[in-house]
């Protein structure tokens, strides 16, 4: 009898078999709100009794969080690890839950036909609906915990750094959803005044967090759509995370007009993938985008695409790194007019 010889392992292949599980746990955890209650050490029966489970397979179900390090157990007790304390506690201005399950939702939807989009190609449907603002507005409501979950934060580090930014009067936060990113950048300016720019029911959903972080004197919003309508002038500063994708088939004409509404020497600043390794890598956004590049033209940059933009429309340097961030490794592009 002669086995083969084998000279690779496939415990890789049977992870991905079983990463699913993973995803179903986390989302029955966020539908169940297991981590509302355990901020505090709980037993299996304790949890059982909140939620109106079978206690047996209660506790195998807390037993399949602890193994995925969202829970920790000890002496039978079980308690949400930091990052789930963090992240999945209802609540809290940084509770991702909400976001995960739209997501999921969407990612399922997506996905559902694969092998069929593989054989057939995208689907024919009547486009989306765009003017739908209910679909915009819930968009922009769980995007604001997803953006302070620590990426703003990050982000409005580095753009206080930058030689410039202590002579920066105003900024422009270019499709930004919630304007968590422009609020935390204004905040770190004694006097830089702000506008948030996005579609008439994104704008709406930004005042209210202008107002809860008590930044009414100096934030405003801008409602259009950055494709199509002007988006103000006399910038010191535009800043642009992971909406450009919007304008792919427009880049040149939106590039240029994000430069002439630019002060001279001022910043624009671009947060975004940036694929590498022939369109393979990093996985997260190969796997994160593959649904909506099957179903439409919405494809993820590859790493460079937005640099050479900002140099064909006329800004004198760019300088671009590729960050580690709570979204995954993204790639910052900062360039001077």
């Amino acid at each position: 009898m002669n086995l083969p010889e084998v000279v690779v392992s496939c415990e890789e292949l049977y992870r991905m078999l079983y990463a699913p599980i993973k995803a179903k746990l986390l989302m029955s955890g966020i539908e169940l709100k297991i981590f509302s209650q355990l901020s505090e050490p709980k037993s299996a029966e304790e949890v059982a009794k909140e939620i109106r489970g079978q206690s047996r397979n209660t506790m195998l179900f807390l037993n399949g969080l602890a193994a995925c390090d969202l829970l920790e157990k000890h002496n039978g007790l079980y308690k949400n690890a930091p990052v789930a304390q963090a992240f999945l506690v209802e609540g809290s201005p940084t509770y991702l839950g909400e976001g995960f399950a739209h997501q999921a939702s969407m990612t399922d939807a997506m996905l559902a036909n694969l092998t069929k989009m593989i054989r057939e190609g995208p689907p024919a449907k009547p486009p989306e609906d765009d003017a739908d603002p209910q679909k915009w507005s819930q968009f922009a409501s769980w995007m604001a915990n997803n953006e302070r979950a620590g990426i703003a934060q990050q982000m409005s580090e580095l753009i206080s750094l930058q030689p410039e930014f202590a002579s920066f009067r105003k900024m422009l936060d270019l499709g930004g959803g919630p304007g968590i990113f422009g609020i935390s950048m204004v905040a770190k300016h004694p006097t830089m005044r702000g506008v948030i720019f996005d579609r008439k029911p994104v704008v709406e959903v930004a005042e209210r967090f202008i107002k809860e972080y008590g930044m009414e004197d100096r934030m405003e919003v801008l409602a259009g759509d950055y494709n199509l309508d002007p988006i103000g002038e006399g910038y010191d500063l535009i800043w642009a995370s992971a909406t450009l994708n919007f304008a792919r088939e427009n880049m040149d004409s939106v590039m240029k007009k994000i430069y002439e509404a630019l002060n001279p020497g001022g910043l624009f600043v671009n947060l975004s993938e940036g694929l590498t390794d022939e369109g393979t890598k990093p996985d997260f956004y190969v796997l994160c985008t593959v649904g909506w590049a099957m179903n439409g033209p919405m494809m993820a940059f590859e790493q460079g695409f937005i640099a050479d933009a900002m140099l064909n429309a006329g800004f004198r340097s760019v300088r671009s790194r590729t960050l580690r961030t709570g979204w995954g490794p993204m790639d910052i592009d900062i360039a001077r007019k």
